[in-house]
């Protein structure tokens, strides 16, 4: 069976992160992709030039024209950009049975700040104590905890596990931030912290990355994996991507992952 994914998220119309990242990602990784709209942004591979959020009240009947008719299999947030635009999710989502992917987009990799300040308390109180898995990397961590960004694997794990108290089910923190050859995500569960090693990519093509790897993660959870598999996968997926990036020539900025680098590309004819 092909599961159903709800994406909720930003639009991003270059295409390398936010709702259409999201539906590239889960495509790939076997789901069929579901949109609820938060925010329009002006952005391409250098900078986010305007946001105009979606009026709370629609980011709601969204969700619920979804509910009303289509069977959700997992669900992955992204960018919201309000406190009352986080509210009206929690309310939508209210009873949901299915796996919740929280991706706490704040900062564009430009420097841009996607989600007001005062909605970080919202997401702490409402959302993040939905998630199945909370996928923050190093500085949304620290802006989660108002603590210092951690910079070694032991200040990871206690902020993991200082996350995990929230409430989420799982924390799985990107460690793309640390310096080093390699970039390891740490998983944290039930079962304590496991670490999920890639090597790290010479590519400033990244734009997305996060809202790839939590949408491929809520693809895999969909299709039935145990979360500890399914970030596993998702890693891997995710890495694929990043050392695919470099075939595309998409902007002069930081351009996006491969998300189809599993595709083979069509041979060409000759008329």
């Amino acid at each position: 069976m092909i599961p159903n994914i709800l994406s909720i998220a930003g639009s991003d119309p270059s295409g390398g992160a936010g709702i259409q990242a999201d539906i590239k990602a889960i495509s790939a990784n076997g789901g069929y992709a579901m949109a609820a709209i938060t925010a329009l942004t002006a952005q391409n591979t250098q900078a986010v030039t305007g946001v105009t959020l979606t009026e709370p009240g629609m980011v709601i009947r969204q969700i619920a024209a979804i509910r009303d008719d289509i069977r959700i299999d997992a669900v992955k947030i992204g960018m919201l950009g309000s406190a009352a635009i986080v509210e009206a999710v929690a309310d939508a989502l209210e009873g949901l049975a299915a796996p919740i992917v929280l991706d706490p987009v704040m900062v564009a990799k430009g420097g841009d700040r996607l989600l007001e300040p005062a909605a970080v308390a919202a997401l702490r109180d409402r959302l993040v104590p939905m998630a199945t898995v909370l996928t923050p990397n190093l500085p949304e961590a620290a802006d989660l905890l108002d603590a210092v960004e951690a910079t070694d694997w032991p200040e990871m794990a206690a902020q993991a596990a200082a996350l995990r108290a929230m409430g989420p089910a799982a924390v799985l923190l990107k460690g793309g931030h640390l310096a080093g050859p390699d970039s390891p995500d740490l998983l944290m569960t039930d079962d304590g912290a496991q670490r999920l090693d890639a090597p790290r990519h010479a590519t400033r093509n990244t734009h997305g990355t996060g809202c790839t790897l939590s949408s491929a993660l809520a693809a895999q959870l969909g299709h039935g994996h145990v979360v500890p598999e399914a970030a596993r996968r998702a890693k891997a997926y995710i890495a694929a991507s990043i050392a695919a990036a470099d075939t595309l020539t998409v902007g002069s900025g930081h351009g996006p992952v491969h998300h189809f680098h599993a595709m083979p590309v069509p041979k060409e004819t000759t008329p």
